[in-house]
């Protein structure tokens, strides 16, 4: 297996750079009116060069399209394996328009059904939920607060949260990069006290800490989550979870694991945190262990993967056989 990564990727992963060297470009092309932002060029040269070199290579037998940039999907007629495209998120745009150039030999799989339907007018696909590794995410012994976890910005909803916790009488403790500065010191920050802290951006082991030593995750998300990770990796800690019912995360919250709440309030998102507190913490551990696990999901991958590559295989011919 060959792993194409983003610059900065983990060295140990044995990853060849997508982005080997920056884009040079003449000051007369810089000038366009018209230009893109550079970064923007550079995502697009890197993902070209790169298609281009596959569609020169006889090395490999499928590729497994993670990313959302639309040129992979939209050359992938130029080369000559079958490319596997996951759908991570909602429609975009640009990955939208080049559905109407992906190869006939496509597959397409989403991380949910919900975003599996939410593709479903541009293309077909099929599920194959996200998976943690569950002896990363490892049980904790729980506590009395409530924990968030990911990015401070708004369709995350981290004020709806503590006012949630608050309501149901609980602390809460938020963990995250501030991502929208406005954001965070107009709703976020006024709420703060001593019952609702940021600590920062964690380190993944004491991310891993603080989850499993929390009585609930709080998910708050205010968009269509298209699987709701966090969730999976709260419940792999054995913390059960309650969230708004948005998206994927409808299909990973269960009743053993956790608690939707009954509409996008705050008041029901505190009487979730309540209802979800009751859950045993070894049936949410189980839940994750059994459907959430990283080894299913490489499981139904590798499936997939074998099927599509006999299918790609010349057959031999009747005589021949």
């Amino acid at each position: 297996m060959t792993l194409f990564a983003a610059g900065g990727s983990d060295p140990e992963l044995g990853a060849q750079m997508l982005l080997p060297e920056r884009l040079e470009l003449t000051a007369a092309a810089r000038s366009d009116v018209g230009a893109m932002p550079a970064d923007w060029m550079q995502q697009h040269h890197a993902y070209l060069g790169l298609m281009l070199r596959l569609a020169e290579s006889k090395d490999f037998d499928v590729v497994h399209n993670n990313s959302l940039h639309h040129l992979p999907v939209a050359l992938s007629s130029l080369i000559p394996m079958p490319v596997l495209t996951t759908l991570h998120t909602p429609p975009t745009p640009w990955l939208e328009s080049a559905m109407n150039y992906a190869a006939p030999s496509s597959v397409f799989t989403a991380v949910s059904s919900a975003t599996a339907k939410a593709w479903a007018s541009s293309v077909a696909s099929s599920v194959i939920p996200n998976g943690v590794d569950t002896d990363v995410w490892h049980p904790g012994p729980g506590g009395d607060g409530c924990v968030w976890t990911g990015r401070l910005v708004p369709e995350k909803a981290p004020h709806l949260a503590i006012d949630a916790a608050r309501a149901a009488g609980r602390s809460i403790t938020l963990a995250g990069p501030i991502m929208d500065r406005s954001y965070f010191e107009g709703q976020v920050e006024p709420r703060l006290g001593d019952d609702a802290v940021h600590v920062g951006h964690l380190r993944h082991a004491e991310l891993v800490e603080l989850v499993g030593s929390s009585a609930v995750a709080v998910v708050s998300s205010q968009w269509d989550e298209p699987y709701g990770l966090v969730a999976a990796e709260a419940m792999s800690c054995g913390t059960p979870v309650a969230a708004f019912p948005r998206g994927g995360l409808v299909e990973i919250v269960t009743e053993s694991s956790g608690a939707l709440a009954a509409d996008g309030s705050v008041a029901a998102l505190a009487e979730a945190i309540t209802r979800a507190a009751r859950c045993d913490r070894t049936q949410v551990r189980q839940r994750a262990e059994g459907d959430l696990s990283l080894e299913r999901m490489v499981d139904e991958y590798e499936q997939l993967y074998t099927q599509m590559a006999m299918e790609a295989s010349p057959q031999p011919s009747a005589s021949a056989r």
